[in-house]
């Protein structure tokens, strides 16, 4: 953006690399990301540059190619995680797998409270780790000002040129310094903070009219936060005769959803918008699928194949028109969009078909540069009503991606088959079993599909709950998840049933998911929990269905808690899943990382 300043972000493929973005943009400062390939020229007029996380490893042959020229730039640099591995390295130091490797929590020691970029820091604080390798050996230039248990250069500075490198991730929520150390960045870099959604919507407005030129656009709208934001936007920037959006009921709605999306946008006077319902078009082409990728990849397809049959319906002219959709940047970074970044799960709006319209330049996604809390922003400055804006997020696969589908034939591991496992639930005197299924996780900017592993000792609390999980997930690499069981109907071990996309699962999913979200409004905890997704496990209890709930707190969706609920309204949640008739109710007590928020 020009006349503001911007630090810039070299993209290195973590999971992390656009959280950095957001959380320096919070600080009032404009973020751009880069390849790390960029040519100085690309630079030119930045006022810092921070190298990000990634999947590999510096010493790796497949490392991520990057411009040296880049470290010559005469502004200050910050190195974080891989980033950090690779400046060391190009500064003469040695990069060697550590030899613990560090996933969560580690206390930071600062050991120099002189450094610029540990100003205001306490002697010791909480800061999030993810990696295997560590700088062995310093530059000579290094001096080292943090360290912890297992990471002697946790924290280094290069004061003379302003460079600086640290292990840890700042950018995650669980660092409790993180932002601090972030604004003391920003602060050595000079930058004015001039960057708010007031002083992007001239920016975005410019370019929307740039790419659209004189095609009209033709959104898809889930209904959900993006794609409402997204509809009110192109409506305000082009005008409802350019605009038409279509809302596809695809038979896995929550409860009601498509009659409330109809209602909420037509009281805002979007007469524009077309609802079309093709429950069988989906639940067909899903028949027999139980591969959580192969769904969401049939998922996206099958949203396109139906809104081509609508524009050929109302025989609108193909080359006249643009597709728009409410992506935000989550979801290309998750779908390996990003060219470094490992693949965690396919976004619906990121599957095959898409990306050819991207490539034809017939894709408008006014909000892929924003991050959800952005894109709340960015409503409320277009006027959008509270109750809009502040809804819980709804993946565009909707409950597709809360239906866990199998077969039911294959065998997984017990809790007996993992090393260690046993020994470690009696040291620390708690129960539980491996379930026999798995679900999506990241860890260490990486996809896993592991087991979750259900607590079932009734008398822990949030405390103990986020130690276990945090330290199951660590040490054990079959597990991925971890779940707390609120109730269930008996002591025995549940039964692995094939299930498969269909409405009558849909139906028990929709009914247990309404539950819910009539208990979070009835409880005032529906604003104060940003999202709980409802999953329906092929789990039985004496043939009753197994239900997870996931309550999490986040702002970005790049990392997020799971959110804490008073156990004694628990109980209550849980008599009225039992009178509905669930087998058992489980509490996800998994923050991301190491589990997605969703389990597909």
């Amino acid at each position: 953006m020009k006349n503001v300043d911007t630090i810039a972000i070299l993209d290195f493929g973590g999971q992390y690399a656009h959280l950095i973005a957001n959380r320096v943009r919070r600080l009032g400062v404009f973020t751009e990301i880069h390849s790390p390939t960029a040519s100085i020229e690309e630079l030119e007029g930045v006022k810092g540059i921070i190298y990000s996380g990634g999947p590999s490893s510096v010493y790796a042959k497949e490392a991520p190619e990057y411009n040296p020229e880049i470290l010559e730039i005469p502004v200050p640099k910050l190195g974080i995680c891989y980033g950090h591995q690779l400046i060391a390295s190009q500064l003469g130091g040695s990069v060697k797998p550590g030899a613990v490797k560090e996933y969560g929590i580690a206390n930071l020691q600062v050991t120099d409270t002189s450094c610029a970029l540990l100003k205001g820091l306490p002697e010791s604080s909480p800061m999030w780790m993810s990696h295997g390798d560590m700088v062995s050996e310093m530059p000579k230039e290094y001096c080292v000002v943090g360290t912890t248990k297992d990471c002697p250069t946790a924290a280094v500075a290069y004061e003379e040129k302003q460079i600086y490198g640290i292990q840890f991730h700042p950018e995650v929520t669980h660092s409790k310094f993180g932002m601090k150390l972030l604004e003391n960045f920003v602060q050595i870099c000079g930058c004015k903070k001039s960057w708010n959604m007031k002083s992007y919507l001239p920016l975005i407005t410019q370019r929307i009219k740039e790419q659209v030129g004189n095609k009209k656009v033709f959104l898809l709208v889930s209904g959900g936060v993006d794609s409402t934001v997204a509809f009110v936007l192109l409506n305000h920037v082009l005008g409802t005769d350019r605009v038409m959006g279509l809302h596809i009921d695809n038979g896995m709605m929550r409860l009601g959803e498509s009659q409330r999306v109809m209602q909420f946008l037509e009281a805002e006077g979007m007469k524009n918008l077309l609802v079309v319902d093709a429950e069988k078009d989906f639940l067909d082409a899903l028949e027999g699928v139980t591969l959580p990728e192969q769904k969401r990849q049939i998922i996206g397809a099958t949203f396109l194949k139906v809104k081509d049959g609508e524009m050929n319906r109302l025989h609108h002219n193909h080359k006249e028109w643009m597709i728009a959709q409410g992506t935000i940047y989550p979801d290309t970074i998750e779908s390996g969009g990003s060219k470094n970044a490992d693949l965690i799960k396919t976004h619906h709006n990121r599957v095959k078909e898409v990306m050819d319209l991207m490539k034809e330049g017939l894709l408008l996604e006014p909000l892929a540069d924003l991050y959800k809390d952005e894109v709340r922003l960015l409503g409320e400055e277009l006027g959008i009503p509270h109750n809009l804006v502040w809804r819980h997020p709804f993946p565009g696969p909707g409950l597709g991606v809360r239906l866990l589908c199998t077969d039911g034939k294959h065998e997984l591991l017990k809790k007996g088959d993992v090393e260690g496992l046993l020994d470690y639930l009696t040291a620390n005197h708690i129960e539980g079993i491996l379930l026999p299924i798995q679900s999506v996780g990241v860890q260490g900017d990486g996809r896993t599909y592991a087991q979750p592993f259900l607590l079932t000792t009734p008398t822990l609390n949030w405390k103990a709950c986020e130690k276990f999980s945090t330290e199951l997930a660590n040490r054990f690499k079959p597990v991925n998840r971890v779940v707390w069981e609120i109730g269930a109907i008996n002591e025995n071990e549940p039964t692995l049933v094939p299930q498969y996309a269909t409405k009558t699962n849909f139906d028990t999913l929709r009914l247990f998911d309404d539950i819910c979200t009539k208990f979070l409004q009835e409880n005032d905890l529906y604003e104060k929990i940003w999202q709980m997704p409802v999953v329906l496990t092929p789990l039985r209890l004496d043939n009753k269905p197994c239900i997870v709930m996931r309550p999490v707190n986040s702002s970005e969706a790049m990392t997020a808690n799971f959110a804490e609920i008073d156990p004694l309204i628990l109980k209550e949640l849980w008599l009225r899943f039992k009178k509905a008739g669930a087998g058992a109710l489980w509490y996800d007590i998994t923050h991301k990382p190491p589990g997605t928020i969703e389990w597909e």
